[in-house]
């Protein structure tokens, strides 16, 4: 495109050119077609750094990054010392002992058993007849008496003298016949021997539950757990012995100690014939007594607890038993 043809485009086609003479205004020409676009011009020289902005306002929050990975193991710390071991404290001071439990119901006694029947005595044999007396020998016949010596001629008067000497005895007479002895009698049949007697039998074997442990002061002790009482002469309700069959027995206890000390007596009918002590020291202890005693139909025998309620440690759990026992060693 020509310079001309530029300022005629832009209005100032008019003007005349250097070396032409101006003229008269012509007709308006035709609109020319738009020229290109021009190149693009160089980027302008960077200007001088301006003033920093104001700071902008602080965006929204972005998301967690992913989990960064795992850093390599660090090496092992190095081994800890021993300490040395303190001394053990004191033991603390023992608790109060708990509260009695809730004393359990007593169980009804059962009945007693009947006696057996003795066995029947074997009828005694019928005597046998006596035998006939045999005939008695003739009774022997005396011998002669012996003849008289001669009276002397009286004398006078004189002095008693001494009294004169016996005769000799006559010669005795014969032994007579003895005589025939009778025949012995037959002898009767012997009687059936009778049924052998009943055998006396008494035991029982008796124990406190976890209800009746720590029991009442000089009173019987109700061992109400019951291993054995074949006879029923133990009653669980009074806390006795009662003899039936008259005999030496044996009785023994064997008794749990805990919380407190114990002071236990086996009395027979009211007087203390056995004592055991034990000082209770810790944990559970033991204490146990036995003895042989003679009784008649009718004695009692029990076991009761003396010296008042810091005496009566007799315990019992699951675990730990107290006991009461006797058994018939022979009767009369």
């Amino acid at each position: 495109m020509s310079i001309w043809w530029v300022l005629v485009v832009a209005g100032i086609g008019t003007e005349p050119l250097l070396g032409q003479e101006s003229c008269g205004q012509g007709q308006p020409g035709i609109p020319g077609s738009p020229g290109h676009n021009g190149l693009p011009g160089r980027d302008g020289r960077d200007g001088v750094k301006g003033d920093k902005g104001d700071t902008g306002d602080i965006g929204p929050r972005g998301r967690p990054g992913a989990d960064g990975t795992a850093g390599q193991k660090g090496e092992p710390g190095a081994a800890g010392k021993v300490e040395e071991k303190g001394n053990k404290g004191e033991p603390g001071q023992r608790g109060w002992p708990g509260k009695f439990g809730p004393k359990g119901l007593v169980g009804p006694v059962g009945n007693r058993g009947q006696k057996g029947e003795l066995g029947l005595q074997g009828h005694k044999g019928v005597k046998g007849d006596v035998g006939p007396v045999g005939p008695s020998g003739a009774r022997g016949e005396a011998g002669p008496r012996g003849d008289v010596g001669p009276q002397g001629p009286v004398g006078p008067v004189g002095p008693p003298g001494p009294r004169g000497g016996e005769g000799p005895p006559g010669p005795p007479g014969g032994q007579g016949l003895q005589g025939v002895r009778g025949w012995k009698g037959e002898r009767g049949e012997k009687g059936r021997v009778g049924d052998a007697p009943e055998l006396m039998k008494s035991a029982f074997t008796v124990g406190l539950t976890v209800a009746t442990k720590f029991p009442p002061s000089n009173v019987p002790v109700r061992f109400d757990r019951v291993l054995y009482n074949g006879l029923n002469d133990y009653n669980p309700t009074t806390g006795k012995f009662t003899c039936t069959f008259p005999g030496v027995y044996y009785f023994t206890y064997h008794i749990t100690v805990y919380s407190r000390n114990v002071n236990v007596s086996l009395v027979r009918n009211g007087v203390s014939v056995l004592h055991t002590k034990d000082s209770y020291q810790g944990s559970e202890d033991q204490a146990s007594g036995g003895t042989v005693l003679e009784l008649k139909a009718g004695d009692q025998v029990w076991v009761q607890v003396a010296g008042g309620e810091t005496f009566n440690g007799l315990f019992a759990d699951p675990d730990d038993d107290t006991t009461f026992t006797g058994f018939l060693l022979f009767s009369y």
